[in-house]
């Protein structure tokens, strides 16, 4: 019998709607089973995310953090001497022209100066007001408006005085709005006479005001000594003085665009030297533009044949030692952030200054100085703007070698850095509960499993231990302060330090030192007696608090003193690692270890170290910081007692509690 071809079209159509139907299905199936598939693993993975947070494991990671972090930053430090991470000078303001110009002292001005030279011997044993009476009459009578001023400082007991002579040569070509200094002081910073320095500028003078190519105004300073001198001038000339203590100064130029400053102390006969040690560091660790170092150098070496060196680097040759040995060096002095120099006075008010020191024995005399002197104002006259082009922070291998900030700055900020990781892995921990969360087994009763908290994402429901969600409350009253506390108690010292007579100054550092050491464990045993003693999350906030302050204060000083932040942060790195304990004998390990970085002990070991074991030198370490305190306004004792000496009381009381049993566990326990 023959089906009818409609028929058979039928079946047709339905098996293949039924196929598709099939295949919809199964395409519905698999992807709600991909689907599921997908959330399941989401899930798993947000448990083991939330279960990471409980994992004891994850604490263990800072410390090893930090410590890949001081190594790195040593390391990186260490590298900049070889010759592919430091880079040669070149002087970056073409306007400066350095060593373009033919230079005409000479000849008859040898004789001038050594006539000079002869009067300045005969003023060295005058009264002040007499002496700088004649050398007021030398600059009047070479067509010079000259004036003085008087200064008064007093520190450590002891009054600070003296008197500036100084006078002003209006350039013929200027309009009395720029100005150049040019400085040397009755005495220089080792306390010698500067005969020849003296000598040169008064023949400098007359010489200058013979040529009329003068862009700029001219003004000689002829300071009484080589610190308070220029700051007291400075400060005057800007206006920023104490009228009480500082006279103001009666005439007065443009703005000063530059300072170069003149130690040549050879006796009343005069001294042949070797080279030029050219002094540059300023106060606070402020550094001059590098287009003036470079300019100067350009010209002694190249266009005067003088051999140029700095950092107390007498022989440079060249080698990886010598390099990171001057480096240390410049560190040390910004660092220390004292007055170097006359120079030292002008770089905070953003005036490029240096100081031209002449050492050794060699064939070079009074003229290769003055000529080189010459040169360099014939540069600075040519400056169209103040100088900005090169770099004001820098770190200098030799005279022809230097590291900019972009290449050494990350060493400081990774020594930094180590403080806030160890801070943010203390305040993860003050947040867990004491007990972990034991693990779910299944041989344990359904009265001792932990609760577990149902967690929904995607509509999907996750079990995960209660515990591992808990989150302990930290209590922030007694840490906050307790660490504030430790910053205002930082003041005494500060005010102890620097208003101290000098005769008591020796005694009072002692006794300072005794009741610094002392004052962590009484304060530590006090708390113990006391009835809200700190708690175990106290404790570690405590720890938190005054290392995250530490680590915040040194990333922010290490782009102002990158010396100072980096030579602190090396100091301080052991109250990374110290924490309280149970063992007695490791307690007190570490307090030893405290002890050791304790800012009045490495103060006390630096200076016997750098004296020879000279301990009376200390007294001259502490009037030196009182003196920079009062005239030049030095803040390295700032950073000192309000930064690293707070950070290591806290540190050092902390483990000091552990000498006077655990810690108490009443407020850990709270959910």
């Amino acid at each position: 019998m023959r089906v009818p071809r409609f028929s058979r079209a039928k079946e047709s159509g339905e098996a293949d709607r039924r196929n598709a139907d099939q295949r919809q299905n199964h395409s519905f199936l698999t992807a709600t089973r991909d689907e599921w598939i997908e959330g399941s693993e989401s899930m798993s993975l947000l448990t083991s995310l939330l279960a990471l947070r409980r994992d004891a494991r994850l604490l263990k990671i800072p410390p090893y953090l930090s410590a890949l972090c001081i190594l790195v930053g040593i390391g990186w430090l260490l590298v900049l001497p070889l010759q592919e991470y430091s880079r040669n000078t070149y002087v970056s303001e073409n306007a400066l022209l350095p060593g373009q110009v033919h230079t005409y002292f000479t000849g008859s001005e040898h004789n001038i100066f050594r006539a000079y030279r002869h009067e300045v011997a005969e003023l060295v044993h005058q009264p002040l007001e007499g002496r700088n009476q004649r050398l007021a009459e030398i600059l009047r009578s070479s067509g010079l408006k000259v004036a003085t001023q008087n200064y008064e400082y007093s520190a450590s007991g002891r009054t600070i005085s003296g008197q500036n002579v100084y006078a002003i040569l209006q350039g013929p070509r200027a309009d009395a709005t720029e100005a150049i200094v040019l400085i040397a002081a009755w005495r220089n910073m080792d306390g010698e006479i500067n005969h020849s320095g003296v000598a040169l500028v008064l023949t400098l003078a007359r010489y200058f005001k013979r040529w009329s190519l003068w862009s700029k105004d001219i003004i000689f300073l002829i300071a009484g000594d080589s610190t308070a001198g220029p700051q007291a001038w400075v400060d005057a000339y800007h206006d920023s003085h104490s009228p009480a203590s500082i006279e103001p100064l009666s005439i007065k130029s443009g703005a000063l665009q530059g300072a170069v400053a003149i130690d040549y102390p050879a006796g009343p006969w005069g001294h042949r030297f070797d080279k030029l040690h050219i002094v540059y560091d300023g106060i606070n660790g402020q550094l001059p533009n590098l287009d003036l170092f470079n300019t100067a150098v350009s010209i002694a070496s190249g266009q005067m044949g003088i051999g140029c060196t700095l950092q107390r680097m007498w022989k440079h040759d060249d080698s990886y030692q010598e390099r990171l040995q001057t480096m240390l060096r410049g560190m040390i002095s910004q660092g220390l952030g004292h007055a170097s120099g006359p120079h030292s006075s002008f770089i905070p008010y953003h005036v490029d200054a240096i100081t031209l020191q002449t050492v050794g024995d060699g064939w070079h005399d009074e003229m290769s100085l003055g000529r080189t002197v010459e040169s360099l104002f014939r540069s600075l006259n040519n400056l169209l703007e103040h100088l900005h082009q090169s770099f004001f922070f820098y770190l200098l291998m030799q005279a022809n070698r230097f590291v900019s900030i972009g290449t050494y700055l990350p060493s400081a900020m990774l020594i930094a850095v180590n403080f806030t990781i160890t801070s943010i892995a203390l305040w993860v921990q003050s947040g867990r509960p004491a007990k972990p969360p034991s693990p779910v087994s299944t041989d344990t009763e359904p009265s001792e499993a932990p609760k577990m908290t149902a967690v929904e994402k995607d509509d999907m429901v996750a079990l995960i231990p209660e515990q591992s969600l808990a989150i302990i409350e930290r209590e922030l009253f007694l840490p906050l302060a307790f660490v504030g506390s430790a910053h205002f108690l930082g003041l005494l010292p500060l005010y102890i330090f620097n208003n101290t007579s000098e005769s008591s100054l020796t005694l009072a550092f002692h006794i300072t030192t005794f009741l610094a050491l002392l004052l962590p464990h009484l304060t530590a045993f006090a708390l113990s007696l006391s009835p809200h003693r700190p708690s175990a999350q106290e404790t570690t906030l405590i720890q938190c608090l005054s290392l995250l302050l530490l680590g915040m204060f040194l990333s922010a000083l290490a782009t102002l003193n990158f010396s100072l932040a980096f030579l602190v942060g090396i100091l301080a790195t052991p109250l990374t690692f110290v924490r309280p304990t149970s063992s007695r004998p490791l307690a007190g390990l570490q307090t030893l270890l405290l002890i050791a970085v304790n800012p009045l002990v490495v103060t006390t070991l630096a200076t016997s170290y750098w004296a020879g074991g000279d301990v009376s030198q200390l007294k001259t370490v502490l009037v030196a910081a009182a003196e920079g305190w009062h005239v030049w306004g030095l803040w390295t004792q700032v950073v000192v007692w309000l930064v690293w000496w707070p950070a290591w009381f806290a540190e050092s009381v902390v483990v000091a509690g552990s000498l006077f049993g655990e810690p108490s566990e009443a407020k850990s326990d709270k959910a």
